[in-house]
């Protein structure tokens, strides 16, 4: 019987990235004494150190970025570069978490770098993971690849936009993280249960 394109476990822990990152920041929400405004608030400043129950955004962030490792590692119908940038991007949003904000409010350089280090790496990796064929997974074609690698580009300039204009940044970054999240399952999706020859 022929092997699994995608193991079961991959197509797991891609399913579980999403679920994690956009749970947790919905309950980290719900959580904050006072309440949270999530259109301007971060991610990250649910999880920084005056956060209240912040183990649930630091929990939620650190199994995501531990589901895009264990992701790429079973992706095999992808290009190789393109395995490796989701698997650095999953050990860069490990860092996130272990690199919290001081609070809410305030910024810190390492957590900073290791967030525009995760986010660029995430957005880039569809850009180099497409292979050649007609056999290929549509989530892995060339067009298809490459168009998603771009809007995932895109978010991360409006998010930037968002940043220098102080203006709806939690909503922006939420939208392109969740994007993030979500493609690839979408590509696990489109890859079949079984091995196709010649793919």
């Amino acid at each position: 019987m022929p092997a699994p394109a995608v193991p079961w476990w991959a197509r797991a822990s891609s399913l579980l990235a999403p679920v994690l990152l956009i749970g947790g920041w919905t309950v980290a929400a719900a959580l904050q004494q006072g309440g949270f405004d999530p259109v301007q608030g971060t991610i990250s400043a649910l999880a920084a150190l005056d956060a209240s129950d912040r183990w649930v955004m630091t929990v939620a962030i650190a199994g995501t970025g531990v589901c895009h490792v264990i992701t790429a590692l079973g992706l095999r119908p992808a290009a190789p570069a393109g395995r490796v940038l989701l698997a650095l991007g999953g050990a860069a949003t490990l860092l996130v978490a272990a690199l919290p904000l001081p609070s809410q409010d305030g910024g810190s350089v390492p957590h900073g770098i290791s967030a525009f280090v995760a986010f660029a790496l995430l957005s880039a990796w569809p850009l180099v993971a497409w292979r050649r064929g007609t056999t290929r997974p549509w989530g892995l074609r060339p067009t298809v690849s490459i168009a998603a690698g771009l809007v995932l580009v895109g978010l991360l300039v409006l998010l930037g936009v968002a940043l220098r204009a102080g203006s709806a940044v939690g909503l922006t970054e939420r939208v392109a993280a969740g994007a993030q999240a979500l493609w690839p399952a979408i590509v696990i999706a489109s890859v079949p249960r079984r091995h196709v020859p010649g793919s």
